[in-house]
């Protein structure tokens, strides 16, 4: 594999600043991509990250008790997001803009990988079509 095809989750991709994910989920849009709930928010800032997206992945302790099974849920999430990022990545970049998003897992049991993939290409999408194109 080149180094042009390779595929990294940067740290600058991360949402963690208090105030970034309360705007988020204060004026943001949110739609269902079961088994996760999108919530998110595009920015035209001048502080943009290197990728222009910036993203927050959450599993909820009421609904997955156990840490070992939330950790295995956000790496699937992760791993999703870092293989599927690049064309809503590129549209940012050249609109210049900066894009929040805020992956929510809602579902009560741990899902396959290919469920938590099938549903992240379709949140992709969904909001590349509202916000990028």
């Amino acid at each position: 594999m080149e180094a042009s095809e390779r595929k990294f989750f940067h740290k600058n991709e991360r949402l963690y600043l208090k105030k970034d994910i309360d705007k988020v989920f204060a004026d943001g849009q949110s739609f269902l991509s079961y088994p996760l709930r999108i919530a998110y928010l595009s920015d035209t800032g001048d502080a943009s990250p290197v990728s222009g997206i910036s993203v927050l992945i959450s599993v909820p302790k009421k609904r997955i008790r156990h840490s070992v099974r939330r950790n295995r849920i956000k790496r699937l999430i992760r791993e999703a997001f870092r293989l599927n990022k690049n064309e809503s990545s590129d549209l940012c970049k050249q609109k210049g803009t900066q894009l929040h998003i805020a992956f929510i897992y809602i579902c009560n049991e741990i899902k396959t990988y290919a469920d938590i993939e099938k549903s992240m290409l379709k949140a992709l999408k969904i909001i590349r079509e509202k916000e990028l194109v």
